[in-house]
């Protein structure tokens, strides 16, 4: 009922992650209402987005630069690390507002099922950094209570031995099954200041 390059335009939204049918006709559209300059900045917005894009060389983390701004402000404490699995759960943290050490993140979990192992994580940058740090350190384990997610925790929790490090994990009041994306930042919040001992 479109033109095909309208209906090209629709199946490249419902691309993006939580967009169905229905959305992705309604941003389509939108575009087709927008001004030339809008339309532009937003190519050019995407563009610079999916080229400038990288992984911080030191956490994992999503940046623009070589480091990202978190670990290269001095004002935070590089002796607490907190483990996550991807970059979204880093801005879930920051949006608490309470936590001000570091992150490091594995971009994913172990699961045999679908071939993840633990060469395929951001592990051995994580042991090198812990061996680094000088004095009293601790690891914050910030993984989903899901089977890989707990298979993940104690991999972790097992190469650490022996690194003189705090290993500690969120609290399980976070409801077995939900991805911490979906979280709000007073659950999120609660379950960091009440982290437990692995």
């Amino acid at each position: 009922m479109y033109p095909d390059i309208l209906n090209k335009t629709i199946d490249s939204f419902k691309k993006l992650e939580g967009i169905g049918e229905k959305t992705a006709e309604r941003l389509a559209l939108s575009i087709i209402e927008m001004n030339q300059e809008d339309v532009n900045n937003l190519s050019t917005s995407i563009n610079d987005l999916k080229n400038n894009i990288v992984r911080c060389k030191t956490c994992g983390y999503i940046t623009d630069k070589e480091i990202c701004p978190i670990c290269s402000n001095k004002f935070r404490n590089d002796s607490i690390i907190c483990v996550v699995e991807d970059y979204k759960s880093v801005a879930n943290f920051e949006k608490t507002g309470n936590y001000d050490g570091k992150y490091h993140v594995l971009n994913g979990v172990i699961s045999p099922i679908d071939g993840i192992t633990p060469d395929e994580l951001n592990i051995d940058s994580l042991v090198k950094r812990i061996d680094e740090i000088k004095g009293d350190k601790e690891v914050i384990i910030a993984l989903k209570p899901s089977i890989e997610g707990e298979t993940t925790t104690l991999y972790l929790k097992k190469i650490l031995d022996g690194h003189n490090v705090k290993i500690t994990r969120l609290s399980y009041g976070i409801p077995a099954g939900v991805e911490l994306d979906y979280l709000d930042s007073i659950t999120l919040d609660r379950a960091l200041k009440d982290r437990k001992d692995i």
